[in-house]
């Protein structure tokens, strides 16, 4: 009786397994709709390896429409399994409620070596020791330069500006003005908005200066700004010197207008995400070489490093085991060795598998796309500590406004920098203030 009691046990557990129903994962993308395709040939890919489970990958807008549906999916009762989060979004997801943090997934599954993530994406995502979210497409600023332009100016192509200092001189000499006065030719040129509010959390980074209080919010629940401080100052100074003296034109709001002037040859070095390598490169094509810098730093102020940029991957609990398992099962494969090795050649964000790393260096793809290369190595370089963690709160995206507003009115000359400075820190208190008052 026993041994048939068995037998059926074990056919009805075969039988589950055999003619399980299919699972369609749902996976909600923030980065882009040009980006949708290379993530549904990982996808597909994972299909191939799992025909059980089809993954549908769908573009849900920006990163902060993106959050925004999200909340309202669950509400509704029909969340995604996955969703891709940026990073200031961070804190929002973890006291939301509706996570699954990637730890627990880790602590029950030992196939899963959280030591191929490199350290920069881990400490970002994680809080107090605890990973929240599968890091995924992760970026970092970089300064994108002319080479032909910096030859025709007499500098040298190969020795990019490293200090704040050298940048300002060379952006003057890059400078070029027609007969009429009117300058034909920027040395530098920037976005504001959601690009400039992003730069200046990196530059206060670069100088090993926090941004929060509490260790940037990383050993307690931030409640103060400190950006208000002489490594602030000397971002917005740094920034507003070219502006005043003609040698960085502000290309407005986003990232498109200024990516063009640096295409169209009207401005010689451009700050941008390095996830735009590829599309800058392809951009650039016949007509002039791209040169790829690290970001500069004031001199005499200790080197700290970048900030991990971008988005992770969270997984969504929607009280069913099977899809949370498929969905942790995706999220394992996407972090893997060749999968982060193709994302990274397609796409131009950097690998967070430090095995990936290791693959593209020993295939010669670095060799063949140095670009790639500085990118990777400004985030290894960088010290492992509060500052380039990041900065985390749920009122991160208000204080960004807040920070972006400051530039405009040193642009504008509303303001000092030094006025404008303690205006956001003032607003960005209150924004902090508001934010922890809901939990």
């Amino acid at each position: 009786m026993l041994r048939k009691l068995l037998m059926v046990t074990v056919f009805v557990i075969l039988a589950s397994v055999i003619f399980a129903a299919p699972i369609t994962l749902y996976f909600w993308q923030g980065v882009g709709a040009a980006f949708t395709k290379p993530l549904q040939d990982l996808c597909n890919q994972f299909t191939a390896l799992n025909p059980n489970v089809k993954v549908d990958v769908l573009y849900t807008g920006d990163y902060h429409e993106t959050l925004t549906k999200t909340i309202s999916a669950v509400q509704g009762g029909n969340p995604p399994d996955i969703v891709q989060i940026y990073d200031v979004g961070t804190q929002v997801m973890m006291d939301s409620g509706v996570i699954i943090p990637i730890q627990d997934m880790i602590d029950k599954d030992p196939s899963f070596d959280i030591n191929t993530i490199i350290p920069a994406a881990r400490n970002y995502y994680s809080y107090k020791g605890k990973l929240y979210s599968m890091p995924f497409n992760s970026s970092n600023p970089v300064i994108y330069y002319n080479k032909n332009l910096f030859e025709k100016a007499g500098l040298n192509p190969n020795d990019p500006p490293t200090t704040f200092d050298q940048f300002i001189a060379d952006a003057q000499k890059l400078t070029v003005k027609d007969s009429s006065g009117n300058t034909i030719q920027y040395g530098f040129t920037f976005g504001t908005g959601q690009p400039i509010e992003w730069f200046f959390e990196q530059f206060l980074a670069i100088q090993d200066a926090l941004y929060l209080n509490n260790n940037n919010g990383r050993t307690g629940r931030a409640d103060k700004a400190v950006f208000d401080s002489p490594a602030g100052l000397r971002v917005l100074n740094f920034f507003n010197t070219m502006v005043q003296n003609g040698s960085a034109i502000v290309a407005g709001a986003g990232w498109d207008n200024a990516r063009s002037l640096f295409l169209s040859q009207r401005a010689a070095m451009l700050i941008d995400s390095t996830a735009n390598i590829t599309m800058l490169l392809q951009g650039a094509g016949n007509k002039f070489n791209v040169g790829v810098m690290f970001l500069p730093h004031p001199s005499g102020v200790p080197y700290g490093g970048v900030i991990i940029g971008g988005a992770s991957l969270w997984l969504i609990n929607t009280h069913n085991t099977q899809r949370e398992q498929a969905a942790w099962d995706l999220l394992k494969f996407l972090e893997s060795t060749d999968a982060q090795a193709q994302w990274s050649a397609a796409t131009g964000y950097f690998p967070i598998n430090r095995n990936s790393i290791i693959k593209l260096l020993y295939q010669g793809f670095y060799a063949q796309h140095p670009e790639f290369l500085v990118a990777v190595l400004q985030l290894l370089m960088s010290t492992p500590d509060a500052a380039t963690s990041g900065a985390l709160s749920g009122a991160m995206p208000d204080i960004r406004t807040a920070v972006n507003n400051a530039f405009s009115n040193v642009f504008s000359k509303l303001m000092t920098p030094e006025q404008a400075l303690q205006q956001a820190q003032n607003q960005a208190n209150k924004d902090l203030a508001n934010y922890n008052s809901l939990y």
